[in-house]
């Protein structure tokens, strides 16, 4: 799971806003204004058939800042993405 989703920056953040694109998602800002410090990236890649979906999580940041339910307060009834 993407610890931005309880990330303080993460309306803010660059990084968040590319995975997002990643994710063809709906962006929290459309001009993000915070650049992380060193973020860590998975990139989970899976095969099915002739289909190739990625998955991208930021697993680490030394920006991150706990702000615990911070993406679902900004979205209020949506699921949290996991």
């Amino acid at each position: 799971m993407c610890i931005c989703v309880n990330c303080h920056f993460v309306d803010r953040c660059q990084t968040y806003n590319a995975v997002e694109t990643q994710h063809q998602q709906p962006h929290l800002s459309e001009n993000p204004d915070f650049e992380a410090k060193e973020p860590t990236i998975n990139v989970n890649i899976r095969t099915n058939d002739d289909l190739i979906e990625m998955e991208w999580d930021v697993v680490g940041c030394h920006s991150f800042l706990r702000e615990t339910g911070k993406w679902a307060k900004l979205r209020p009834g949506e699921p949290v993405p996991t």
